[in-house]
């Protein structure tokens, strides 16, 4: 690795520490040239699939979206932001492991539909709702009794 403040190429590792429940190493390393020390962060580079949207067109996967989604439906809930990024996790670990390039976008809101409905269930509705694009209040009741069986 270079050093950030003289680009010499030759540092040697100090420290190395386990963060972020395991999935990331923090390194300490030090300029063999200059002596200076600086912070490093590793972790695996997965490849999540591209995403095929209902009209055909094809994306990549967009993680703030999935986010952005997700924190809409639990808005004003009792809902921690750690729950969400465990819910995001599970998503994104069943994504992946369908070994597939590519995956339709309904699976994906079909995953999270999934964990709201375990996470707070006023939040599975909201998002069923712009989701199922719900028409009147008999589709609400639909989803309601289905959430009471």
């Amino acid at each position: 690795m270079h050093c950030p403040f003289c680009n010499a190429t030759d540092t040697k590792v100090i420290d190395s520490r386990l963060v972020g429940e395991g999935h990331q190493v923090r390194r300490r390393r030090e300029c063999t040239e200059c002596h200076e020390r600086f912070t490093t962060f590793e972790g695996a580079e997965l490849v999540m699939p591209r995403v095929i949207k209902r009209d055909g067109t094809r994306q990549p996967f967009d993680e703030e979206k999935l986010r952005s989604g997700m924190l809409k439906a639990v808005e004003k809930r009792p809902v921690s932001i750690d729950q969400i990024e465990q819910a995001m996790n599970k998503i994104k670990s069943t994504l992946r492991a369908t070994g597939e390039r590519e995956v339709p976008s309904e699976m994906i809101g079909n995953l999270m539909m999934e964990s709201l409905i375990e996470l707070d269930k006023v939040a599975y509705i909201r998002f069923a709702s712009v989701y199922r694009a719900f028409e009147d209040v008999s589709e609400f009741g639909e989803a309601i009794a289905k959430l009471q069986k």
